[in-house]
């Protein structure tokens, strides 16, 4: 700004003042939002487990994060097998679109640009070869803050015994070898082990949890429960090939949870396992197959960052969801309460079952999975009565999933067990 020479020294330093004020609240609005100060505690969505053309999936990666985001995601992780979506990498092109369809470089096209997409060879060739885009270099055109982040995250698929055994590892700093064993415990073991070293060794929140266990029938309840390292596991997942609902020799992956849950409590003492929902997506145009959008986290947290999700996951404060929405869930330790606030769509009703294994009497063994209590009430409670190892909650919705992996599944969330530590 240039002064008048005719302007009075009054009426210059008054303008220097107005000047000064409106610098200052322009860097104190400025620095407001980007410092979110002491926020309080709320629910984000998100996806632990999908695949794009980097292993199996048919879908570009920055596609696949477009389309969380554009249906309310707050954060997704790719978890390719063994690989992470980093460094230089070219596939053909007739390879993309035997796996997905002729239209996909269209799409691919309308939804980011021509400059964007790049291509080598001549089109009709088989020289014709399309860029696949590393996490780095797309994330900036799909992040927002406090909004939407990619996390970086890896499906480390090991094989035992003839079976497949799968772990994700959540925010990993690079990519984790398979690290093999005789038996699946063992190579569950290992993996884990390599995972805990990786956390220790980069100075980084990672959480892994197993994949799957009814995948191939390859993980029992004894497994889960002997490989203590392990904390979280799928007690959902959307592929409709993992046998959610087991089958006459096999138990359901909700029973196999409350099994080995009951194997840590009394014979090892120690914490128990936690549920997690995902997609396992795969097909991302509408085939049959692993959809994304069945299975998702809901986790409380103050920040939308990797380190403060997997932290808040490690205290249990999260729940697992194929459909319905938790406005609240709270446990009371002194009055061993666990109250639930189920956000109500209109012309659809809510069944709770309260979950529990109850304490062994005399000779008996310990009741595995009891249903303790059940209530059609939007904000259902129980206090436990001194004889359970912890309680867990399922609510169940009338209302049909939206996009079903299994014959006649409903919307449901499942909460963590609790109460454990009061026993």
């Amino acid at each position: 700004m240039r002064f008048h020479q005719t302007q009075t020294p009054t009426l210059r330093l008054a303008l220097i003042l107005a000047i000064v004020v409106l610098v200052g609240l322009t860097t104190s609005i400025s620095h407001q939002s980007v410092h979110a100060g002491d926020p309080e505690p709320r629910w984000w969505k998100g996806n632990l487990h999908t695949h794009s053309l980097w292993s199996d999936g048919d879908q570009f990666p920055e596609m696949i994060a477009d389309w969380y985001r554009e249906h309310g995601y707050n954060f997704v992780a790719l978890t390719d097998h063994n690989v992470l979506s980093e460094g230089m990498r070219w596939m053909p092109y007739k390879t993309i679109a035997q796996r997905s369809d002729e239209g996909i470089l269209e799409r691919y096209r309308a939804r980011f640009g021509t400059s964007w997409v790049e291509t080598r060879g001549e089109p009709g060739t088989p020289e014709f070869a399309i860029r696949l885009k590393p996490l780095d270099e797309f994330r900036g055109l799909v992040e927002e803050r406090n909004q939407f982040i990619m996390i970086p995250a890896e499906e480390i698929s090991d094989r035992a015994e003839g079976k497949p055994v799968h772990i994700n590892a959540t925010n990993v700093a690079e990519v984790i070898s398979p690290a093999g064993g005789a038996t699946v415990r063992e190579t569950m073991q290992n993996n884990l082990r390599a995972i805990l070293e990786h956390e220790k060794t980069h100075g980084r929140e990672l959480l892994p949890h197993l994949n799957h266990p009814n995948f191939g029938y390859a993980v029992t309840a004894e497994d889960l429960a002997a490989v203590v390292s392990e904390r979280f596991f799928e007690v959902y997942n959307g592929h409709p090939g993992v046998n959610q609902l087991g089958d006459a020799k096999h138990p359901s992956v909700e029973a196999i949870w409350d099994m080995a849950n009951a194997i840590r409590q009394t014979t090892l003492n120690v914490p128990p396992l936690m549920g997690i929902a995902t997609d396992d997506s795969h097909e991302y145009h509408g085939k049959p197959g692993s959809r994304p959008g069945r299975g998702w986290v809901m986790v409380r947290s103050r920040y939308l960052t990797p380190e403060h999700l997997i932290r808040a996951m490690k205290r249990g404060d999260f729940y697992a969801s194929s459909g319905v929405t938790l406005e609240n869930v709270q446990f009371d330790p002194k009055t061993l309460t666990l109250k639930l606030d189920i956000l109500p769509e209109e012309n659809v009703t809510y069944t709770t079952s309260f979950i529990a294994t109850l304490k062994s009497e005399g000779s008996d063994r310990e009741r595995i999975g009891q249903q303790v209590h059940s209530s059609n009430d939007l904000s259902p409670s129980y206090q436990m009565k001194g004889n359970e190892l912890y309680v867990r909650a399922v609510v169940t919705s009338s209302k049909p999933h939206q996009d079903p992996s299994f014959q006649n599944q409903h919307q449901q969330a499942w909460t963590q067990p609790v109460g454990w530590k009061n026993k």
